[in-house]
């Protein structure tokens, strides 16, 4: 077993979280392309350390300010207040270091979200559920503009826009204008406290309900660019997890109609319209951005994305449920296809 970092047993100590005596022992999570991540024991208390690093576990090159960490812990404390018990619980943030000490989540109880999709279970509650959890603090912060003091933009659009959006610019010449359009419209937008990763591998599932994890990304931002993000994902486990296509696509309407209902700080049709093009944008991101999926490896199937994405940049729905349509219909095809091919 690895020796637990120093710079981890220092700031446990220094927030008063190791008692006299008490032994302390460490082993280093998988998961995650952000953060250096360890379940610790103290005696008989277990805790998970993370800290920011400055370059993410990825082919790219891509490296961020490790001053993220304070983004995270001003999100969780938040939440914690809007939604008790769908966040973990900060024991301590040692803010010169960068480490945030968390309550441990046993994987027992609280599975990933994104594992359990790719068993195949998709739970309409699971679903209601999280888009609830999602909307719940962006119509309770969309409502408190003063929280726009706590985030830096300038990290947001270094963390999320630029690699997400602006780094597809050189594959993808032919949609400059409609990309700077999209990071455009999400600056005029910043109506919200939102998440910026709000994926399935950040979501347990929880005895009751999810609870949401690794907030470093997270900012005042366009609350559309949370909703997409999420639905981009239950778009292409679809690739990932074919069998559960049908399933996927109930969940993706499940998901937009449980957020829609709660948006009450604008017109829910503007959002959507914003998420939808924003969607388009991500679905190309995850193939040819700086962070692609890891589990779409093929190149048929990252043409499949592709050629979606760029229909769908080059002309854009205004309702979330067509472009579900669409791309369901789309894989359809492809994976008819592909089966009649190896036939």
């Amino acid at each position: 077993m690895p020796d637990l970092p120093k710079a981890f047993l220092d700031a446990l100590k220094g927030l008063g979280l190791v008692p006299d005596g008490a032994a302390v022992v460490g082993a280093p999570l998988e998961g995650g392309v952000s953060s250096d991540i360890w379940h610790v024991t103290i005696g008989q208390r277990d805790v998970c350390v993370r800290r920011a690093l400055a370059r993410l576990k990825v082919a790219k090159d891509w490296r961020v300010p490790e001053t993220r960490h304070a983004s995270e812990a001003r999100w969780l404390a938040e939440v914690a207040r809007i939604a008790p018990g769908h966040v973990p619980a900060i024991l301590g943030h040692d803010e010169t270091a960068g480490i945030i000490v968390m309550e441990f989540l046993k994987p027992g109880d609280f599975p990933v979200w994104k594992s359990l999709l790719r068993r195949c279970e998709v739970s309409p509650e699971t679903i209601s559920q999280v888009a609830g959890v999602l909307v719940r603090i962006h119509a309770n912060t969309a409502r408190r503009p003063e929280l726009e003091s706590m985030y830096d933009n300038d990290l947001f659009h270094e963390l999320r826009l630029a690699p997400y959006f602006l780094a597809l610019i050189d594959a993808h010449p032919d949609m400059e204008a409609v990309l700077r359009e999209i990071v455009a419209s999400v600056g005029r937008n910043r109506k919200a406290m939102t998440h910026g990763d709000f994926s399935p591998k950040n979501i347990l599932i929880g005895p009751d309900g999810p609870v949401v994890l690794d907030a470093e990304c997270a900012g005042w931002s366009d609350p559309a660019f949370d909703l997409a993000f999420c639905l981009n994902h239950l778009l292409l486990k679809a690739v990932w997890t074919s069998s559960a296509a049908p399933a996927l696509h109930e969940g993706f309407t499940g998901f937009v109609r449980s957020y829609l209902s709660g948006v009450d700080w604008e017109a829910p049709s503007a959002l959507e319209i914003r998420a939808a093009r924003l969607l388009s944008a991500m679905l190309l991101a995850r193939i040819d951005g700086k962070s692609p999926v890891e589990y779409i490896t093929t190149d048929a199937d990252r043409d499949l994305v592709r050629s979606f994405a760029r229909r769908l940049l080059a002309q854009p729905e205004d309702h979330l449920d067509t472009v579900a349509a669409l791309w369901f219909d789309h894989l359809k095809k492809h994976q008819s296809g592909s089966a009649h091919g190896n036939a």
